[in-house]
């Protein structure tokens, strides 16, 4: 197995506390995507099971596979007594079986492998005509807590980059001349948290643990002071789906 170059295994609990992907978004690629309820979904870089559970409660079964044992752990908790199998793998080496799936999806995940080995890979384990998606969720930077948060990150981390997670994904799987023309899905989804978890969720956030490295507590400090007060906290989120379906 290739070697996984970030380890999330500090951040598994915080990660489970994490926004779920609009409900929207995900219906309209699987209504795209149309993959076939007696086959399994195969959910690569699955972590604790956020888009594996709404695969799941859509009436699919699924391969969930993941690398770090913590995020694995608790997806195995998430998704008990469900239609669904865990194993170990990564987005290059998935250890899944070839021409298999309809459907193979990467939540909040294909930005952390070598997505042109991954893209190729996925062509493998995919049948004819099958579908190839990934998806994140992107905050609302326009929204005035947002807009706040982002001031504090910026003036700590000059040059912060949210790196490849933000960027469109058209042009990477049009380049592995794999598949055919992406299809973008968005949806929007409000999630009111807690402050507690809306700081969770930011003590979660691997891309800032690793640029900010020792200014990170610092950074997880004014943020929890810009929302001392607040009881209730709205993070407005678009759910960003890029799918493409095999050549």
């Amino acid at each position: 197995m290739p070697k996984v170059e970030w380890d999330y295994t500090s951040l598994a609990s915080h990660y489970d506390k994490r926004a779920d992907y609009a409900g929207d978004a995900i219906d309209k690629m699987l209504s795209l995507a149309k993959p076939d309820t007696s086959r399994p979904i195969a959910d690569i870089g699955a972590g604790t099971g956020k888009l594996t559970k709404l695969l799941l409660a859509r009436g699919y079964s699924v391969l969930a596979v993941e690398p770090n044992d913590a995020m694995r752990e608790f997806g195995i908790k998430n998704t008990k007594g469900k239609k669904v199998t865990w194993s170990v793998g990564t987005g290059e080496e998935t250890g899944l079986q070839s021409n298999a799936f309809d459907l193979v999806t990467f939540g909040s995940s294909f930005n952390v492998t070598d997505r042109a080995k991954t893209l190729i890979e996925v062509a493998r384990m995919l049948r004819p005509r099958g579908w190839f998606a990934c998806m994140w969720n992107h905050r609302d930077l326009d929204d005035p807590l947002q807009a706040a948060c982002e001031r504090i990150i910026s003036e700590a981390i000059p040059g912060y980059d949210y790196g490849t997670r933000r960027e469109d994904q058209t042009a990477v799987i049009k380049a592995s001349g794999l598949y055919e023309e992406p299809v973008t899905i968005e949806g929007h989804i409000d999630n009111e948290i807690s402050k507690e978890d809306f700081m969770i969720a930011w003590k979660s956030h691997a891309t800032l643990q690793r640029q900010a490295g020792d200014k990170f507590n610092e950074v997880i400090e004014k943020l929890e002071k810009l929302v001392a007060k607040q009881k209730k906290v709205v993070v407005p989120y678009t759910t960003r789906i890029w799918v493409a379906r095999k050549k």
